[in-house]
Order: structure tokens, then sequence, then C-alpha cells
């Protein structure tokens, strides 16, 4: 399905409406770190289309994350807005838009954050059985601009999840040891949060979906000019994410990388 400008500019206007009338403590967290849950973001046609142009996982566009116990599960391979599925577009579109980033923006009291043009590391994703992602903080640089990265948002598509099926989104404390609270990733459900090195997520437990089903995501990430605030800078070089199982160091043993 796909929606008229003037229909996607009001679907935007209503999204942003329930980012800043996000109740405190109910919806928008600041304990570990800034985290917003809301639930039925999208009106239910758009997260339906979303989910009925899913790409399978025997197309072309995806690239399977396999590094034993850090990270397994596959994500797209976008370079920009052209190889977004019709369908999807729209979501990404609104969630890309100046008029719900002023709101995530006014929320997060992250001023002047923009959208990333290259999609590098965000997209669609989907973990499978047995897949898991380790407790990490994100990286922090954007080589295509140079810029900060500040946000990320995840859209989950998962309208048949059940308990017990695992792949929880964790939030941990600020040395990431210990779980703080475990976000189910329910069908039409928004999370927006501040990363940064002392933001540590993830769902290290391999997950235990049926074979039939899978965990599926759209990811987005946000970026400013302005750094992250000094408080939440362990890492002042640019580095990529940093893992609890690899003593808080990169997949290729670094805490800094070579950036561009």
């Amino acid at each position: 399905m796909l929606f008229e400008n003037n229909i996607l500019k009001t679907i935007a206007s209503d999204c942003a409406y329930k980012i800043r009338k996000a109740l405190p403590d109910k919806q928008f967290f600041d304990f570990p770190y800034e985290h917003l849950v809301l639930d039925d973001f999208f009106p239910q046609e758009l997260a339906q289309s979303c989910l009925e142009n899913f790409p399978s996982l025997s197309e072309s566009c995806w690239e399977h994350q396999n590094d034993k116990d850090i990270e397994v599960k596959y994500r797209t391979t976008w370079k920009s807005e052209f190889d977004i599925p019709e369908g999807i577009l729209d979501a990404v579109k609104i969630l890309n838009s100046s008029i719900v980033m002023d709101a995530i923006s006014d929320l997060m009291g992250i001023k002047k954050i923009i959208p990333d043009p290259y999609f590098t590391g965000g997209g669609l994703n989907v973990t499978t059985k047995g897949g898991l992602l380790d407790v990490h903080v994100d990286g922090n640089y954007h080589d295509a601009t140079g810029l900060n990265r500040r946000l990320n948002a995840i859209l989950y598509l998962n309208p048949n999840y059940k308990k017990g099926w695992g792949g929880e989104f964790g939030i941990y404390d600020q040395t990431g040891d210990n779980c703080i609270k475990k976000i189910d990733p329910l069908f039409n459900r928004l999370i927006i949060f501040n990363t940064h090195d002392k933001s540590f997520h993830g769902l290290p437990d391999p997950v235990n979906f049926p074979e039939n089903e899978q965990r599926k995501s759209i990811i987005l990430y946000y970026y400013t000019v302005e750094p992250r605030k000094n408080s939440e800078i362990l890492v002042k070089e640019p580095h990529s994410a940093l893992w609890k199982k690899r003593g808080l160091k990169d997949k290729k043993g670094n805490k800094k990388r070579k950036y561009t």
C-alpha cells in the first residue's frame, strides 16, 4: 500500500504528537538512559504494509552477520532510499521526516538531529531461531558524513510474538553487567533510545522463535554535528560497536578504529 503525501504528512503529525505526549515512567524513561517505548505507533494499515512487504531472506538484499556468540542475525544492505521496498518506504519517510525528528529531538533533549541517507548499519533486521546480539554499546562515528551517532529507532514487526520466544530488547546498566528491563518485540512497537558509550543493550540469549517465525524489525539511526556529552563518552576516538564478551572491544579486538 502506498499513501499519498498529504496522508503521510497527517500520519507523521500524529506520530510526532504521540512522541511529544509520551507519559513519563510509562512510555518515556530516563533510567538507565533515555528511552521511549510506544505501542501502536503507526496506523494499522501502514504497519501491516511494512510486514506484508518485508522481503524474504532468499532475496539478495540481505547479509548474514554470523560472529559466533557476538552477533548472529541478518540485515539489509541498503545504500539509499531507492533500495527500500515499496510498502516500507512510507514508514521510513515518516520516521526520517523533520516532523517526527523535531518531536524526537525535543523529547530526548538532543538538538539538530538528522537521519542517515546512506543507511549505514540501518535498514531491516531479522533474527531467526538461535540468533543473538551480545550486550554492547554502538559505534559513535559516521564515516560518510563525519557526524556523531546519537539516537537509535527500532520498529518491531512481530504480530505472532509470544512470551517464551525470547528476543526481548534488553536494557542494561552503565557497566553492561545487569539487565534493568526487557522489552518484548511486539508488532508496531517503537523504541527510541539515546545511544552512547554507556547505553548498553542487546539480546544475548539465543532467541527461541519457532522455525517458521522470524524476529523482524526496522532500525534507523540519527546523528548530530555536536558530539555526545562528556559524561556519555568512554572512547573519544571513532569506534565501532564495543562488546561485553570482547572486554568492551570491537570484533577486531580494538577500542578505536580507522576512519575516513
